[in-house]
């Protein structure tokens, strides 16, 4: 479940997470946050919400993987001709 939660940065730029995103997510004092700048937004995430980001981000075909398939495809042009 995901939600939207105003907040307000208060004095020296600290944000206060409400109390029902704390608890849903099990966050406690002390526990590490990450804030990410993205061309969506702002996201503040886990450490582990904040790997699966990258990871998903990256997921899919591999950069080797298309050059080689349009290598091959750019020989079989030439092969033809």
């Amino acid at each position: 479940m995901s939600g939207t939660y105003p907040v307000v940065m208060g004095d020296r730029g600290r944000l206060v997470l409400p109390a029902p995103l704390r608890e849903r997510l099990r966050l406690e004092k002390g526990s590490p946050l990450v804030l990410l700048d993205t061309p969506q937004g702002i996201v503040i995430a886990t450490r582990e919400q904040a790997k699966k980001l990258v990871r998903d981000s990256l997921a899919g075909d591999s950069l080797v993987d298309q050059l080689i398939a349009e290598r091959r495809a750019a020989a079989a042009v030439e092969d033809v001709a």
